[in-house]
């Protein structure tokens, strides 16, 4: 990576990953993994809280305004397809239910967590 504003921005993603990660801590959750890599995507964190998995994305922009809409259909779905490989990998959290969450950052601001911020069947 050797233009500047690309190593920025992967920066502010890193802090801003990290952030949410805190911010979920201090909420009650327990982050499970975090960057998780499947053969259809990569997920940012995954947490438990009680009985629910939640499949977090985080979006660093701007503003939370532009991470909510960087956030896509394809996006969603291919996160849907993640979180169904990772369910597949870890047998352990098969009976939990599961939760798609997003975690908007900008810049000095702490992270919004959208819970339920969109269901598998579009509901």
């Amino acid at each position: 990576m050797t233009d500047p504003r690309r190593r920025r921005a992967w920066r502010f993603g890193r802090l801003a990953e990290l952030a949410c990660v805190g911010s979920l801590v201090l909420r009650g959750y327990r982050v499970l993994a975090r960057n998780v890599k499947t053969p259809v995507g990569e997920i940012d964190i995954v947490a438990r809280r009680g009985r629910t998995l939640a499949i977090i994305e985080v979006k660093a922009r701007a503003s939370p305004g532009d991470a909510a809409e960087a956030l896509g259909p394809r996006q969603r779905s291919r996160l849907i397809r993640a979180a169904e490989a990772f369910r597949q990998a870890h047998p352990g959290v098969q009976g939990l239910a599961m939760r798609f969450d997003a975690m908007l950052v900008g810049p000095w601001r702490p992270p919004i967590h959208v819970r339920d911020a969109w269901r598998p069947d579009g509901a």
